[in-house]
């Protein structure tokens, strides 16, 4: 049902999200057979691929898609980040986001909000309708809120997310069907509560889309073994979001948007490794673990995925690159990294980005000073261990991609030309005429 068959009722208008993370939107887009329920979003409504943000890792992506701002104001970089003035690490939770989410100013207007699943959400807010926690959650008992929600949960065997150590097996069999159930058991609660009709904001996100792109992507792209398996999950997805959208009240729009696109990984770079047999780093011990274990002649360091830290006097304990060189030795490492090549000859680095460009707020104090981003086929990694190989491979055969993000608006008059990944949430707010002030975001409503 597209919208000109709507007829809009008396209330305010309403939105359900559906996030499909990591999902590219040239494999939507061209296979319209296989997935008639995004042709049919496309035809009917607007679709196209927009931009994701720098860094295109999903602790990352999902703070700022909620918010509309960029790490600069969510404080949140990656997976991992760095506490200020220290080399003590921690992993990015709900609460270290910084800037105002969606559903807060959903709301603050006096509007009922049910979120599920979103990455960097635990623990789950109480000042919502109801939320389930996503990725980095520990269990779904401590992830969910209010306690019927949690037992209904339970009930229905909903996972926070797949067994992602199945998928380190050559047989990809037993990870296939953990995907599966993973699914079926995610658009069963999202087919639950959205016929609950009690919400003015449903925000629900399928996060096995990723963990089968990581494992099957190559498969896809390169007719692999698995290539008809990958297939028949994404068929499945292409169902079920076709079941939500012909469920949906007539006042709802639907909104549907991946956090990043994804290609096939050829070699995983590790690059502190690199960073050490180039001089840029060193250890203060032989079985080096954690950040703290660089040496004083350390001149710069990396965290996942592709970021750059120089280890600044003044800023890092012991820093060794004076404030008054960091431009010059800054150049230095970027043209190091526009060099560096593969075991194929290719570029490792598609182009390197610097923080002015990508982060600005009051939480950009822990920004990486260089972003480098990969040319397709190369996955940034860090690690601090010592006498590693630059250039691996793994389990993993697709790997993040900067562009061809997704984004799905059911409704004609949305433009996506030349959108990323901030626009989505001002957009939102303006579909469902929630007020808010344009300098609140980076991104501006596509509709």
């Amino acid at each position: 049902m597209g919208l000109f068959d709507r007829l809009r009722g008396d209330g305010d208008p309403r939105v359900a999200f559906i996030g499909i993370d990591g999902v590219p939107y040239s494999l939507l887009s061209d296979h319209p057979e296989r997935f008639p329920t995004f042709a049919a979003l496309e035809e009917e409504g607007t679709a196209g691929e927009i931009s994701s943000i720098v860094p295109p890792e999903s602790s990352a992506c999902w703070p700022a898609l909620t918010t509309g701002v960029n790490p600069g104001e969510t404080g949140v970089y990656g997976f991992q980040d760095r506490e200020i003035g220290t080399y003590e690490t921690y992993v990015p939770m709900g609460r270290e986001v910084q800037a105002t989410r969606l559903w807060n100013r959903v709301t603050q207007a006096n509007r009922r909000a049910s979120v599920f699943n979103v990455p960097v959400t635990f623990p789950p807010q109480r000042d919502v309708q109801r939320m389930v926690s996503g990725f980095l959650s520990p269990d779904l008992e401590k992830a969910a809120f209010p306690e019927d929600l949690r037992a209904y949960l339970e009930s229905i065997d909903y996972r926070i997310d797949v067994n992602p150590k199945l998928g380190h097996e050559s047989d990809k069999t037993a990870f296939i069907e953990d995907a599966h159930e993973t699914l079926d058991a995610r658009f069963a609660a999202f087919e639950h509560y959205l016929g609950e009709d009690d919400w003015d904001l449903f925000f629900g996100v399928f996060m096995t889309t990723d963990r089968v792109n990581h494992f099957l992507f190559e498969d896809y792209e390169r007719e692999g073994e698995y290539r008809e398996a990958f297939f028949e999950f994404y068929e499945k997805l292409d169902d079920y979001v076709g079941q939500i959208r012909h469920s949906l009240p007539d006042d709802v729009t639907l909104v549907v948007a991946s956090d990043h696109g994804f290609t096939t990984l050829d070699y995983e770079v590790h690059c502190n490794e690199w960073l050490r047999e180039e001089g840029w780093l060193s250890f203060e011990t032989d079985d080096p673990q954690e950040l703290d274990d660089i040496g004083e002649d350390t001149r710069a360091y990396s965290f996942i995925p592709g970021r750059f830290y120089l280890n600044l006097e003044g800023r890092e304990p012991r820093g060794s690159v004076p404030e008054d060189d960091y431009d010059e030795v800054r150049d230095e490492l970027k043209a190091a990294l526009d060099a560096l090549e593969g075991p194929d000859g290719r570029p490792v680095v598609d182009r390197v980005v610097e923080k002015e460009e990508a982060f600005r707020g009051d939480h950009d104090d822990i920004a990486p000073d260089l972003i480098a981003i990969p040319t397709k086929g190369f996955d940034l990694k860090s690690g601090f261990k010592a006498n590693t190989e630059v250039f691996t491979d793994g389990p993993r055969n697709g790997m993040h991609s900067f562009d061809d993000t997704s984004l799905f608006i059911d409704h004609p008059d949305a433009t996506i030309e030349n959108a990323d990944l901030y626009d989505i949430a001002p957009t939102i707010l303006e579909l469902m005429d929630v007020d808010y002030s344009r300098s609140d975001f980076d991104g501006a409503s596509l509709v």
